[in-house]
């Protein structure tokens, strides 16, 4: 099979240069706790321009040169592909507020473990941190096993 159904979503972690990354407090059924800024890439809307969207609708925040640094991706119960780009940028500026996804909130890199987070959160970080990995992958036909590339 050569094409598949998808759904195209993003992640941004927003940091400043203390320390402290900007973390959103899910509010929603699906995926909740502790988690970056993110959601679906609208349909003729360009990667980039989603991204910036859902941070500013989630956040408050306008954020500038997100900064491509992965992927998750798995396959859904509906058989299509859910694909999630990772980003990261410490260019930012505006009101911090919380909007209906939850409630957002700066905290230390450093801390955010204790946190109660969202589901393999902690595995994804790596993503967002360490050079050397660009995806995350739930590989379903062994019971759902995390593999980090």
């Amino acid at each position: 099979m050569r094409s598949e159904k998808a759904r195209i979503t993003n992640l941004c972690m927003v940091y400043d240069n203390a320390g402290n990354v900007l973390v959103q407090e899910r509010i929603k059924k699906d995926w909740p706790g502790i988690t970056f800024p993110g959601g679906h890439v609208e349909y003729l809307e360009s990667f980039h321009d989603a991204v910036v969207r859902e941070v500013k609708e989630e956040t408050g925040l306008d954020i500038k040169h997100p900064k491509l640094c992965g992927v998750k991706q798995f396959q859904t119960k509906e058989d299509e592909r859910y694909i999630v780009f990772l980003y990261k940028t410490n260019e930012f500026s505006g009101e911090l507020c919380d909007s209906s996804e939850g409630h957002v909130f700066w905290v230390k890199r450093s801390e955010l473990l204790n946190y109660p987070l969202s589901e393999d959160f902690d595995e994804l970080l790596k993503v967002f941190e360490d050079d050397e990995l660009s995806e995350f992958y739930y590989n379903t036909e062994n019971d759902w096993k995390i593999n980090l590339y």
